[in-house]
């Protein structure tokens, strides 16, 4: 990530000013929520995604700024809904919002984060930045709704798989690298092919999450969450896949039965493993790394495109 602060370091300084303008509440409360919120923001992956795709299509403008302060209010929104309805009490090593003031200040919290996110768009008349974001937005609900409905039956086939993480997780990515272009380019051909290349970014960036529950990776945290969850990911879903019909029974049994076993849990994430679905998830994952970085070379060999680069294969090698 060294070279990438090298190259929009102060411009994420700078987005990080703005971000804590456009958060700051009108009351006590909220303010204090505000600051807790800004100290415990993550790596900032997607402000960044923001502003190297406005770099890369033409420069950075007031108007990315504004882009990238969207599609952080929006991710944070969300996220602080997603620990209601998950009943999470951590988020990134910190205790959640509805940990600390529970549940009903967090989803009115959320609620005003989104309206943060619109009022800067309007008032800024972003339109076709705000439309952007609006689909995402709706894309990550279908998705979210779409998983708890298959979740039931654990019958996720591949191409609800793909269909899903496109809406959850790839889409706020694409919407931040469209918002980034159209930022800078105002062209919606751009805005198009960056919408397109985070999209790809984003569907290896939830494969890379998969493997991270059948410790593909030694990343310091407990494997078998999402089994517990009965989320279906990709390397279950091509184990089930090509499974004898009794070891198909097993894990199916054990998702839907035993599922806060942790023997259990462990059984099936040998059973993934030795099906060869770590591979597959490994194999599918590099594939949509590399076509997102074969929609780079569309533009100049910039710092700027260097960097994008390089963000993408952190995506891919991060170790949590």
């Amino acid at each position: 990530m060294k070279n990438i602060n090298n190259i929009i370091g102060n411009e994420l300084d700078t987005f990080e000013r703005k971000f804590a303008a456009n958060v700051k509440g009108s009351n006590l409360l909220l303010d204090r929520i505000m600051r807790f919120i800004i100290r415990r923001k993550g790596k900032q992956m997607r402000p960044m995604f923001v502003l190297l795709s406005a770099k890369i299509a033409g420069g950075i403008t007031e108007g990315t700024y504004r882009a990238a302060s969207l599609i952080e209010l929006l991710h944070t929104a969300t996220l602080v809904h997603d620990d209601v309805v998950d009943n999470a009490m951590v988020r990134r090593n910190f205790f959640s919002i509805n940990a600390l003031w529970k549940n009903k200040i967090a989803v009115l919290v959320g609620d005003y984060l989104l309206a943060k996110g619109l009022l800067l768009s309007v008032d800024n008349e972003d339109y076709k930045i705000l439309q952007i974001t609006s689909r995402a937005v709706k894309e990550i609900s279908e998705g979210e709704l779409l998983q708890m409905e298959k979740a039931r039956k654990l019958d996720i086939s591949e191409d609800v798989y793909f269909e899903i993480i496109k809406a959850k997780t790839a889409s706020l990515l694409s919407a931040a690298c469209a918002a980034g272009a159209y930022s800078s380019a105002g062209d919606n051909a751009e805005t198009e092919r960056f919408r397109l290349f985070g999209e790809k970014v984003g569907i290896a960036f939830q494969i890379k999450d998969d493997l991270f529950d059948y410790g593909a990776d030694k990343i310091g945290k407990p494997t078998g969450i999402d089994i517990k969850e009965k989320k279906m990911t990709l390397p279950l879903i091509y184990t089930l896949q090509h499974a004898d019909r009794e070891t198909r029974r097993k894990i199916i049994y054990i998702i839907k039965n035993k599922s806060t076993d942790r023997r259990k849990v462990a059984e099936v994430i040998n059973l993934v493993q030795q099906s060869g679905g770590i591979g597959y998830a490994a194999g599918k994952m590099k594939e949509y790394q590399q076509e997102a970085i074969q929609i780079l070379p569309h533009y100049p060999d910039t710092p700027a495109r260097q960097a994008m680069e390089e963000l993408v294969n952190y995506v891919i090698e991060r170790e949590y």
